[in-house]
């Protein structure tokens, strides 16, 4: 075999191991299915990887050659910009990643970490001050009691602002959402009103202990959170609409 041509499969090799590595963070970790659709981010950060993935080892077909003088430097060049891109598209969808579920008044809303309200953090539990690096965690959040800062807060989100549920001083624990959660969640049959029956049917056969749901916001597309038998328990989130 042409050592040009081993140079390039190897170096092919070790792409697709990085790209695998990289895929299972994103899609495993930090966007766990089907939060990557959700948010909109799936096809964008595939390109960005096939492209990564393609063109460093295209480029190492080009400028390898045995005895070159150079050729240490163009590999190390090379591999510092296939680098540069993937921790270019990673540290994007890193920023973009769902941090926070967040169940604020009759839904669930998720928020990324570019949206989280960071001016009042010192307010906020322990527990909520930093972004998990681990996915995305399930919380509540709720007005606060002054009805002043109420009404500055629908100010802002009338305005594009921040919302409750992009403020983590207002988070609690979902557990403490439970009573809330009972009286707002709907019955599974009216999800036949906004999708084909047979996708409602496919989607709960996975979840046979789905007994209620309440809508997911999402950036691209909103979804539906199937819960327990209970009304107050997080079952799954599904790719079904939640209205028209």
């Amino acid at each position: 075999m042409p050592a040009r041509l081993k140079a390039f499969l190897l170096h092919l090799a070790a792409s697709a191991l990085v790209a695998l590595l990289a895929l299972l963070l994103v899609f495993k970790l930090w966007y766990p299915t089907p939060l990557h659709a959700a948010l909109g981010v799936t096809h964008i950060f595939l390109l960005l990887l096939l492209v990564d993935v393609v063109l460093g080892p295209l480029l190492t077909l080009l400028v390898y050659k045995v005895g070159k003088k150079t050729l240490i430097m163009d590999l190390a060049v090379i591999a510092c910009l296939q680098m540069a891109a993937l921790g270019y598209g990673l540290w994007t969808v890193a920023e973009g990643r769902p941090a926070w579920i967040v169940y604020n008044v009759d839904r669930f809303d998720v928020v990324t970490v570019v949206d989280i309200d960071t001016r009042q953090l010192n307010e906020a539990l322990a527990q909520y001050r930093n972004a998990p690096w681990n996915g995305p965690k399930w919380v509540g959040a709720i007005k606060p009691d002054d009805p002043e800062r109420n009404n500055n807060i629908l100010f802002e989100a009338v305005q594009g602002g921040s919302d409750i549920a992009q403020r983590p001083n207002l988070y609690l624990p979902l557990t403490e959402m439970a009573e809330a959660m009972r009286q707002r969640a709907q019955p599974l049959g009216k999800l036949n009103d906004f999708n084909d029956a047979a996708a409602v049917r496919d989607a709960l056969q996975s979840w046979p202990s789905a007994a209620a749901w309440v809508p997911l916001m999402a950036r691209a597309k909103p979804m539906v959170v199937l819960l327990g038998e209970n009304k107050s328990e997080v079952i799954a989130i599904v790719e079904l609409a939640p209205w028209k």
